[in-house]
């Protein structure tokens, strides 16, 4: 896998010698704090896992987690979403491996996978990343498998499977990224953007996108606390109220060098979509793939989109899926309770999805035999 090019990192126009310049650049990570921020995160995992390292080419090496199973089924390969890691799944893991192995990868330029330079072009770094997930599969000996992915890691699905359908059971878009076009002038007002991915927006049209972390130095803890504090919420359930570990793992996975960020960047137009739409694509997916599409409820993703991949696709099995989870957090005292009702919530709802698509694989596998 060759390099074709490379992308600026950050516009970082202060000269090294300056003395203000030593001090925003100091930041308090590493690989090896990044590291044991992750076995924090997965420390909420209960059944057993391997964590190890996959080369491929270049020298680049792709993080992995493998879970055990109880049942030999078809294997489930996820992918996270933007400035995200494999420490994400720590809600998921125990659900999805009851019946299947789950392998989990750092996507190449994130969390503890190489960080290598991408091609400046958006069509070749798009290319990379299939190509990067295709020889981590061919090292890790898998045939066939069901592939997840979730945000941006649901884009990098889509474009694997449209290369390498004969490697794709079944495909599963979790609020994926980069599926509509980027509305009208006028219209992008329609879409109801937490704060964080107003600010996130901003900072892409100009910068990488996690530039202020890196810039903000010994104050990049506190800036990931104050924009995205429903990630903690996320975890309390299993971590506790006041536990910091997602924070502290969000900043170590994006406060190294950038590399997966400058990507995303090159693959993105302003604020956030993708400068080729998955939509315009999606329908060239091997009609026999059948496909399932997440959404939260309370997702800042358009649902709609999904329902137009069902369309596009109408000789296909599409299931269109929204999991509910509006449960609101109305004081302190019921935080950690309401927490956890909706993890359990969210959880079944997920089980429920794949005992479906199980069901669904296992009647293709019939069909197949006769």
């Amino acid at each position: 896998m060759s390099n074709q090019g490379t992308t600026t990192a950050v516009s970082e126009v202060a000269t090294q010698d300056s003395w203000w310049w030593s001090w925003f650049s100091w930041r308090p990570t590493s690989f090896q704090l990044l590291e044991v921020a992750e076995k924090k995160m997965l420390e909420g995992v209960r059944r057993s896992f391997k964590s190890y390292f996959v080369p491929i080419s270049d020298d680049n090496k792709i993080q992995t987690i493998e879970t055990e199973s109880e049942e030999d089924r078809l294997p489930v390969l996820l992918l996270h979403g933007f400035a995200a890691g494999v420490g994400f799944w720590t809600l998921n893991l125990d659900e999805i491996s009851q019946k299947q192995k789950v392998y989990a990868i750092d996507l190449l330029g994130f969390g503890r996978s190489s960080r290598p330079n991408f091609p400046s072009d958006s069509a070749d770094a798009e290319k990379f990343y299939v190509q990067s997930i295709e020889e981590w599969r061919q090292k890790a000996g898998l045939e066939q498998f069901v592939l997840l992915g979730h945000s941006f890691g649901g884009y990098l699905a889509c474009s694997y499977t449209l290369e390498h359908p004969e490697r794709v059971r079944h495909l599963i878009l979790a609020d994926p990224w980069g599926i509509p076009e980027k509305p009208p002038p006028g219209e992008e007002e329609s879409f109801k953007l937490p704060r964080w991915a107003k600010a996130a927006a901003a900072v892409l049209s100009l910068f990488n996108p996690l530039a202020a972390l890196r810039v903000a130095g010994p104050w990049g803890p506190t800036l990931i606390s104050k924009f995205r504090p429903d990630l903690r919420k996320k975890y309390e359930g299993i971590f506790g109220e006041d536990d910091t570990r997602v924070m502290e793992y969000i900043y170590h996975c994006n406060a190294q060098s950038p590399s997966g960020e400058t990507a995303f960047r090159s693959l993105s137009i302003p604020y956030g979509w993708a400068k080729y739409p998955m939509i315009h694509r999606v329908k060239e997916i091997d009609s026999k793939i059948p496909m399932t599409v997440l959404y939260g409820s309370r997702s800042w993703m358009d649902s709609s989109s999904g329902y137009n991949i069902k369309y596009l696709r109408d000789k296909s099995y599409v299931d269109v899926q929204i999991i509910k989870g509006n449960i609101k957090l109305k004081t302190k005292k019921n935080e950690k309770e309401t927490s956890n009702e909706l993890i359990k919530k969210e959880t079944t709802q997920i089980k429920k999805v794949f005992n479906k698509l199980q069901i669904h694989i296992q009647h293709d596998r019939s069909k197949e035999t006769r």
